[in-house]
């Protein structure tokens, strides 16, 4: 029973992006209809309308096999061999500097929610 719960809440969150590619095409969005799509859902539960519930099983799931998903970006790295023996150094440049930003960004927004969420202390 546990799989089927899954297998329905994965392919709820599957229809969630499908329905975000609809709307990112329809609308001419600058976003991939995956993002949309996961923009509804937040959007869904904070308004009250979808709970937690009705889609963990099957998110947390998809993040357990999540490295599954980047095989085959990898696989079609090794296509470009060439390529990567001349750009090599840029592309990992590239990869370092964005990662290093948004290591930054999380940081600082991770911080700037703390410090707002935190009550600031009364001084006698």
């Amino acid at each position: 029973m546990k799989i089927l719960t899954i297998m329905f809440q994965v392919g709820v969150l599957f229809a969630f992006a499908q329905l975000g590619s609809v709307i990112a095409n329809s609308l001419h969005l600058p976003l991939p209809g995956s993002i949309v799509g996961i923009f509804l859902v937040f959007l869904l539960l904070q308004a009250g309308i979808l709970r937690l519930e009705w889609l963990e099983s099957g998110a947390d799931c998809l993040i357990a096999e999540l490295m599954l998903f980047f095989i085959p970006s990898a696989v079609g790295v090794v296509q470009y061999q060439q390529m990567m023996l001349v750009s090599g150094l840029r592309f990992e440049l590239v990869i370092l500097l964005s990662t290093l930003t948004v290591m930054i960004c999380t940081g600082v927004l991770a911080e700037t929610i703390h410090r707002l969420g935190t009550p600031k202390e009364k001084t006698s």
